[in-house]
């Protein structure tokens, strides 16, 4: 069974009343997820991009509160030198009122993005002792908008770390334990 991920971007605005802006995702901008260090590589959405009809746009990651959709021209997404960057048309809708209100007052401030990673798509190494993934080419879900952004749960990137990656991880938290 294949697990959507979920990741935190930044640089969120509101270009013009009723359009909200950003980045969902920052290349090559490491993010330490605590078991393990990631970084979203230029082009790792390019494909996904070209077959993108149907990604929506949610809030805080939840599919009831839907702000737009790919398919529906309301959600446009495109990849440049930055990262993964959108416009959102939001809707006329008490979600899409409160999250301008919250955006423009500064308290809701992030993105994020669910993805999955096709077979290849990704790269493990070492980098200081510490396991790296490298996200080379993505299977974009969804862009959400957040007020908490932080990664707050790296068990589902880690159920799709290769096994050898999983028994170093293993061993490198079992020396920790012991110190």
């Amino acid at each position: 069974m294949t697990h959507c991920e979920i990741r935190a971007g930044a640089a969120l605005q509101l270009p013009s009343p009723g359009k909200l802006a950003g980045y969902a995702a920052v290349f090559d901008s490491p993010a330490d997820l605590g078991s393990f260090v990631e970084v979203v590589k230029p082009g790792a959405f390019t494909r996904s991009l070209q077959h993108a009809s149907d990604v929506q746009a949610l809030y805080d990651h939840e599919r009831r509160s839907i702000l737009g959709r790919v398919s529906a021209g309301t959600l446009r997404l495109r990849e440049d030198e930055r990262g993964l960057s959108f416009e959102l048309d939001l809707p006329d809708t008490s979600v899409g009122r409160d999250l301008a209100v919250l955006v423009k007052r500064g308290d809701v401030s992030g993105c994020s993005f669910g993805f999955l990673v096709p077979e290849g798509g990704d790269a493990w190494m070492a980098r200081a002792g510490k396991p790296m993934r490298e996200l080379r080419n993505l299977n974009l879900v969804e862009i959400t908008i957040t007020p908490q952004p932080a990664y707050t749960d790296t068990t589902v990137a880690v159920r799709c770390m290769p096994r050898h990656w999983e028994s170093a991880l293993q061993i490198h938290r079992l020396y920790f334990e012991t110190l």
